[in-house]
This record gives C-alpha cells, sequence and structure tokens, in this order.
C-alpha cells in the first residue's frame, strides 16, 4: 500500500494515542494533508483542536470519521454532499440507538430495585 493510494483497503491500525497530528493521520488514513484541511470546511463535524501556530491536533474519533468519509467519496463514490448527508443520516440513527438501548437499561435497573425493594 502506498501512503496516498485512495483504493488500498488495507489502513494501519490507529495507536492508543489521545492526539495525532495531521502528518499521522494523513498517514493512517492514506488521505493528503491538503485534503484534511479542505474536509475540516466541508464536514461539520470534524473540528480539531487547534494549538500553537494553529497546529492541528485530531483525536480518535476524528481519525475515524476521516476513515469514515475516506471510505465514503472513495469507494462508495459519494459526492461531498452526499457523504455530510449520510453522516448526518447514521448520526441519527445512531442517536436512536444509543437512546432505545439507554432507556432499556434504566428500566431493567428499576425493575431490580423495585424487586428488592418489595411490594
Amino acid at each position: 500500500m502506498t501512503m496516498l493510494d485512495p483504493n488500498a483497503d488495507e489502513l494501519p491500525p490507529i495507536p492508543g494515542k489521545r492526539y495525532f497530528t495531521i502528518g499521522e493521520v494523513s498517514e493512517l488514513c492514506s488521505v493528503k494533508p491538503h485534503v484534511l484541511r479542505y474536509w475540516e470546511q466541508e464536514f461539520p463535524q470534524l473540528q480539531p483542536v487547534k494549538r500553537r501556530g494553529n497546529r492541528r491536533y485530531y483525536q480518535r474519533h476524528e481519525v475515524e470519521l476521516i476513515r469514515t468519509i475516506r471510505r465514503l467519496l472513495y469507494m462508495e463514490g459519494y459526492t461531498i454532499g452526499g457523504a455530510c448527508n449520510r453522516l448526518k443520516e447514521e448520526k441519527g440513527k445512531r442517536g436512536t440507538d444509543d437512546s432505545k438501548e439507554l432507556y432499556e437499561k434504566i428500566i431493567s435497573e428499576l425493575s431490580e430495585v423495585s424487586g428488592l425493594l418489595g411490594p
């Protein structure tokens, strides 16, 4: 796999670090740094921390998001607008699923507590 081959199926594993520089993200996601900077403008979910001298530091969830964006654009053929819409749809579904699981867990815990307290 070459570093910037958008058709490469295998991406390196994401190390267990808290922050990644734009160069590290570029290698981890096989995307050039100028493309990452462009995507920041197009995808509002992508907001790396900026520190001294406007240096960007990405967190793990952002690296995973970039990999998803890369897959949508390069592998699945979405346009930028289409990829934005798809990410919004996925977030909506994920939020609904997370809420449902949380409610079910709370109900289960309340039932257990109710059983301990008796009639």
